[in-house]
């Protein structure tokens, strides 16, 4: 599967509409944390991202990855999965429970994927109540806007399958191809960057789980 960047919809203050991905992750933040009467500085306090950033977030300017969108969700007490349309994982109907240490995932079945900015996100296992590893295939688009470095808690490894990216950990950029890999303390600031002119294709193992 390739995946491919999305034309962003501008408004003439540079926001991007609500109905493109970034736009709809950024509406949603914005109306997760006026319900909550949260302001900007209050959000960025709790998430540990600048406000400047967040700002630029929720008018759909910058995207923000997945895991400085878990720290969000923290902040805001909701899922990951909130600031995304529903997937066909959510289909109603009886669903019998997973073994608490055990998934297994088969090529056949339907990848749930959420999309945010220049990066695609296809989650690569089912939902193992006591896993604490987030398995995933990210398609990673040329160009946009650069994230800003950010540390979290836990860990992440990434491993190129295919294109090159830039990895930047603790302000030093390392430039991966295929075959090679990263592994990290999420701790430690780090941000991605596509700077070719085709999609990049990496395995990311993170943790905590997201979902």
């Amino acid at each position: 599967m390739e995946s491919h960047p999305v034309r962003e919809q501008t408004r003439p203050d540079g926001s991007v509409a609500d109905d493109t991905p970034a736009g709809q992750v950024g509406a949603r933040i914005r109306q997760y944390r006026k319900e909550r009467g949260l302001t900007l500085r209050g959000l960025a306090a709790r998430s540990g991202l600048s406000i400047g950033f967040l700002s630029q977030v929720e008018r759909g300017i910058s995207s923000i990855g997945l895991t400085a969108l878990g720290s969000v969700a923290k902040a805001l007490d909701c899922s990951v999965a909130d600031f995304f349309d529903s997937g066909a994982d959510s289909s109603p109907g009886s669903v019998t429970p997973l073994p608490t240490h055990f998934t297994l995932t088969r090529a056949e079945t339907a990848a749930t994927e959420y999309v945010s900015g220049q990066q695609t996100y296809r989650m690569l296992s089912e939902r193992g109540p006591d896993l604490v590893l987030e398995p995933m295939l990210v398609h990673i688009a040329p160009g946009g806007r650069r994230e800003n470095a950010y540390g979290h808690a836990g860990e992440e490894f990434a491993y190129v399958i295919s294109g090159e990216l830039l990895y930047e950990v603790n302000g030093v950029e390392h430039r991966l191809r295929p075959g090679d890999s990263v592994h990290l303390r999420s701790s430690v600031p780090h941000r991605i960057y596509n700077d070719t002119d085709s999609v990049t294709t990496v395995v990311s193992v993170v943790t905590p789980r997201l979902f």
